[in-house]
């Protein structure tokens, strides 16, 4: 029996305004569990002591990239990965300037929690503001405001409690996917190291979790079981070697499961033809399976011969779920080329893709204020809601009903650029 909602691996992010200390924070978390490598730690050293900083540069540990280290800041999404005795843990440090918003949005796609840090000075900026929106927006459940840089404020409790009761304000008026999300505040100091690891002395007054006991008990489990079967195949296996007789004949259908479970006899039906069968059996590599859960990359064969190619979707036989060829969604611009809504794009939407016009730019999101504005075209990191035109149907979810389904990219045909990221809010 395979384990359902598995608890081990815990992928968060960290974001916010630029200098907030986000690179700082992952640094001082890896270096606090005792989880850097001794010649990642020597180069650090080196580099730290080249710019006459008497301490170790922290930041450097996630900022990778040549121009990062020389001019001190975050632009591509840093991937670090380490473990306690509890969890197993994917971090992604995502930049902090406006223009990487875009690097943002990817980070927060996989993201179970988000950690939004804010310079304890300076308070609610308007890049916090757009990140808690996209952080929204995507459907991230666990919300971590980080309010770093409390020794630059004398570890001054109300200057904490402002923020707080600040940032709660803000968030309370976001209308977008999980405005339900669980959000829990935090003093820090990832320089000193207070509240990372270790308590320190100068936060007494907070009685709260440190950060490393709020990762390690966050429950990230979802039910998978209540959740419908959306099983989009990639690739149809049919093994070329003639003499292995058992694979003769065989026929597989491969893809990820991206919702719900699927079980050998499982009754299923095939998008967008119709068409019905049972699954025969499920596999792993060369081991066969009772069961698959989310997220598992699996094949399977089915007990009837069914005309099945790469991006159909197998669900469960009674789902009612339509493929469509309208939708509208929640968009962020992405590209430095502003929207055209006169052309066509392509939608890429799990294993299918279709052509697609934009019949409508509803509104596009203020984020410093949250309204609605008109707007005939979109700027790189516009925040819109559009209706989309689609050449080829596609067999698709409500975004805050299924991440996976729900979500799309845009890309330009004739560059084959991501241009967009979507969110679909209703089908047409």
């Amino acid at each position: 029996m395979i384990e359902k909602n598995n608890n081990s691996v815990l992928r968060f992010m960290t974001c916010g305004s630029v200098d907030d200390g986000k690179s700082t924070l992952i640094g001082r978390l890896l270096f606090d569990t005792k989880t850097i490598l001794t010649d990642t730690l020597s180069q650090i050293e080196k580099t730290s002591q080249k710019r006459g900083m008497t301490a170790l540069d922290l930041s450097l540990i996630t900022d990778g990239l040549q121009a990062e280290r020389e001019q001190g800041i975050t632009i591509d999404v840093a991937y670090r990965y380490f473990s306690t005795g509890t969890r197993k843990y994917i971090i992604a440090d995502a930049p902090g300037h406006e223009q990487y918003t875009r690097n943002m949005v990817t980070a927060a796609s996989t993201a179970q929690v988000a950690i939004i840090l804010i310079d304890a000075r300076k308070g609610i900026l308007t890049q916090t503001k757009r990140h808690t929106f996209l952080t929204k927006l995507v459907g991230i459940k666990h919300i971590l405001v980080a309010v770093n840089k409390m020794d630059l404020v004398d570890y001054d409790e109300s200057q904490f409690t402002k923020i707080c009761n600040d940032y709660k304000e803000f968030s309370q008026a976001i209308k977008a996917n999980n405005n339900q999300a669980k959000i829990d505040f935090l003093p820090m100091s990832a320089l000193v190291g207070d509240m990372i690891v270790d308590r320190g002395n100068k936060l007494n007054w907070y009685q709260g979790p440190t950060l490393l006991e709020y990762l390690e008990k966050v429950d990230v489990t979802e039910l998978d079981e209540h959740s419908a079967l959306r099983f989009p195949v990639q690739y149809v296996c049919r093994p070329q070697d003639s003499s292995n007789k058992d694979l003769h004949d065989f026929r597989g259908f491969m893809g990820r499961i991206e919702s719900g479970l699927l079980k050998v006899r499982d009754q299923i039906k095939v998008l967008p033809s119709g068409h019905q069968s049972s699954v025969k059996d499920i596999r792993i590599g060369e081991m066969k399976i009772d069961e698959a859960i989310p997220e598992q990359s699996i094949t399977i064969t089915l007990d009837d011969e069914i005309d099945i190619s790469r991006g159909d979707m197998i669900v469960h036989d009674n789902d009612t779920v339509q493929s469509v060829k309208s939708f509208k969604s929640m968009i962020c611009w992405l590209s430095e080329t502003s929207l055209n809504p006169g052309r066509a794009y392509l939608i890429m939407h799990t294993t299918r893709s279709s052509k697609a016009k934009i019949s409508q730019i509803c509104h596009k999101v203020n984020v410093n204020t949250l309204a609605h504005e008109d707007a005939n075209e979109l700027q790189t990191n516009d925040i819109a809601e559009v209706t989309f035109k689609l050449a080829q149907p596609l067999i698709v979810d409500q975004y805050e009903q299924n991440r996976s389904t729900g979500a799309f990219i845009l890309v330009d045909e004739s560059t084959y650029h991501t241009v967009a990221a979507g969110m679909i809010l209703s089908m047409e």
